[in-house]
């Protein structure tokens, strides 16, 4: 004779529980990831927009000198912002 088990709703609305927090916990990841990428994106064209800045305003200069360093200053920023928020991008996805 096989035994049937009664449900049990305490067991049911616990696992309706559970099964909600996951969920809402990958909308939330996901929702994070998004907010991440564009976090960065928004970093990164600051950064290189404050560097052009920079670069054009010693472009104005009439000292040569002046214009190469903040030229090379503004290529070096450039270059790390990308490399880090490029880091960043693959840590988050």
């Amino acid at each position: 004779m096989a035994t049937q088990t009664k449900p049990n709703p305490v067991t049911d609305s616990i696992e309706t529980a559970a099964e909600r927090l996951s969920e809402l916990n990958e909308k939330a990841v996901a929702n994070s990831r998004k907010a991440s990428a564009a976090y960065l994106n928004s970093y990164e064209n600051a950064v290189v927009s404050l560097a052009d800045s920079y670069e054009k305003a010693a472009g104005a200069s009439r000292v040569e000198w002046v214009s190469t360093v903040v030229t090379a200053q503004a290529d070096l920023t450039r270059e790390v912002t990308k490399a880090y928020a490029s880091a960043a991008r693959e840590f988050v996805s």
